[in-house]
């Protein structure tokens, strides 16, 4: 038998379910698209670029801005785990300096990264206000529930 997580180790009849955050998922899909387009731009440096730079240089720093990506996402839920995100839309915007359509590429995905958090923090709060009114509402009228 698979071994219970804590969620599922703490789980009790009747406990309301934890809501996920809305930024977090927006934010989740942002930076795991970024990562195939990081993959693939490597493999597009790697073709174009290959006899000005080491092509060990390439696929290396590729690759592994496209793990660390991919990684990234699990920290989205950390305080600080936007924050390396932030970085990582930088980092993205600069792979510019070898490919020059990245500029463009990583400012589009910079905007979406932006938009992303922005809404969802929003939603996020919209839902949080949503849920207290309900528990009032629940509060005060304990016949309908």
């Amino acid at each position: 038998m698979a071994k219970l997580t804590k969620a599922q180790r703490e789980w009790r009849p009747g406990m309301p379910k934890k809501r996920r955050s809305t930024k977090v998922m927006f934010a989740y899909t942002v930076l795991l698209l970024e990562a195939f387009v990081v993959f693939f731009a490597t493999l597009a440096v790697f073709g174009l670029r290959r006899g000005e730079l080491p092509p060990a240089l390439i696929l290396g720093v590729g690759i592994a801005l496209s793990v660390v990506m991919v990684l990234a996402c699990a920290v989205l839920s950390k305080p600080w785990g936007v924050g390396l995100g932030w970085i990582l839309q930088i980092v993205l915007i600069l792979t510019g300096l070898v490919e020059p359509m990245m500029f463009l590429v990583g400012g589009l995905f910079g905007l979406a990264w932006w938009y992303g958090i922005r809404t969802g923090i929003r939603i996020d709060s919209e839902a949080a206000q949503r849920e207290r009114e309900q528990a009032e509402w629940n509060a005060a009228h304990p016949e309908s529930s």
